[in-house]
């Protein structure tokens, strides 16, 4: 039997809120980066914080991955995705348990970690392949499939700290993927890149994978996992719900987050409030004024939304956004977005009920969530990435001579047809 290419045993991490991390200089980094991989990870200390200002991102996370494998790491916002990547990329050290790794790692994470901002692209390709054990031969033999891939030629000599996001991530990933580490790790960094280059980079995460070397993915992105990966771990509140084939998975997943909300959610939770704003209810009204979670494309979805001023926030809009069960937004919408503007203009706290509706003939069949947005036009977003309510629809057409059934695509407007006199 041959011995797995990632151990991971009863992995911990626990997080003191409010407390920074510290650095070395970047030779000390450079130094432990290039000794960590020669010895196990383990954790730092067998002590842990006493106090309650404490959260765990990682509890008790146990599995192991094959050479060769293709896993897929799935989980909402908070579940500790990144948390164990960047344990198993050695950016941090757990609080209890180990990793044992048996290759070399290659990490593309989120924006900014990897590369030197004031090296340019030529140096930091050196760079990272130095940091990965490979000789100044090896990384030349590589350097043009390197380059051709980015399609950052022209910049190759700027300090990195001058690209765009894009093009950090184009290079990053190129260096990632061509270096031939043993294990590959990316996280949901893909997303930054336009629409072509996120289909060239999971075409060359699967030439990896057919190369014999492991990979291990994050993406909110259902259809991209299910394309990739032969196996999926699904985290939630940093624990392993399910580790099985990646349909068994994504279907954990989903049904994980079809929690039953009866069409009205009321929010107590700290990400869903400031000293300046407080998101309090939100519920999904049919035209009737009832509370529902079951609609057909045929009918309208009224939404409502309900929350307290603390005080005065000018440019203040409310919103929803509209995203399906495989993680993908199909639409959002803002307060501001018509003239007769709600005025929120009360100096003393004060609380505000708004409604919204999202016509018939527009949503496809499917399960959906409508969450809440918040936050100060074109500054900064006071609520995002929060779960609102669930709806279920069913689509119908009305007045139609035939029965209806889900359609291709993402949404299924009913459009008006006439015939025209030749």
């Amino acid at each position: 039997m041959t011995k797995p290419i990632i151990e991971v045993k009863k992995l911990s991490k626990q997080y003191t809120i409010g407390e920074r991390a510290t650095y070395g200089s970047f030779r000390e980094e450079i130094m432990q980066t290039i000794t960590k991989p020669f010895r196990r990870l383990t954790s730092r200390s067998s002590r842990l914080p006493s106090n309650d200002n404490t959260i765990w991102a990682l509890k008790d996370v146990s599995f192991d991955v094959n050479e060769g494998e293709v896993l897929g790491i799935i989980g909402r916002n908070g579940a500790g995705k990144s948390t164990l990547l960047k344990i198993l990329s050695r950016i941090t050290d757990p609080t209890s348990g180990e990793v044992i790794m048996h290759g070399r790692v290659a990490s593309l994470l989120e924006v900014g970690t990897g590369f030197h901002p004031e090296l340019t692209g030529r140096e930091n390709i050196y760079l990272n392949g130095a940091l990965l054990g490979m000789t100044r031969q090896e990384i030349n033999r590589k350097f043009d499939e390197i380059v051709a891939f980015s399609e950052i030629e022209k910049f190759l000599d700027t300090p990195v700290k001058r690209y765009s996001s894009g093009m950090y991530v184009r290079l990053a990933f190129a260096v990632a993927a061509h270096l031939e580490p043993e294990i590959l790790v990316i996280d949901e960094v893909l997303s930054v890149g336009d629409a072509q280059f996120q289909k060239k980079c999971l075409g060359k995460m699967n030439d990896v994978a057919r190369g014999g070397r492991t990979v291990l993915f994050v993406s909110h992105n259902m259809s991209a996992v299910r394309s990739l990966c032969h196996r999926g771990i699904h985290l939630k509140d940093g624990s392993v719900v399910s580790d099985n084939n990646i349909e068994n998975t994504i279907t954990s997943y989903l049904s994980g987050n079809q929690e039953t909300n009866y069409g009205e959610i009321y929010f107590t939770d700290a990400t869903s409030s400031d000293d300046r704003f407080e998101l309090l209810a939100m519920r999904a009204l049919d035209k009737r004024g009832m509370i529902r979670t079951d609609f057909t494309s045929s009918e309208p979805i009224t939404i409502e939304l309900e929350f307290s001023l603390r005080k005065l926030l000018p440019y203040l809009k409310i919103g929803i956004e509209v995203e399906r069960s495989d993680g993908s937004i199909i639409f959002s919408s803002f307060h501001n977005d018509v003239r007769e503007v709600v005025q929120f203009n009360n100096n003393e706290e004060h609380k505000y009920r708004l409604r919204t509706i999202i016509p018939e003939g527009i949503l496809n069949s499917g399960l959906y969530y409508i969450n809440p947005l918040a936050g100060i036009h074109r500054k900064e977003w006071i609520i995002k990435d929060i779960k609102g309510i669930s709806v279920n629809v069913e689509f119908g057409v009305p007045n139609a001579d035939y029965a209806g059934s889900k359609r291709e695509g993402c949404i299924a407007p009913i459009l008006d047809w006439s015939e025209m006199e030749n």
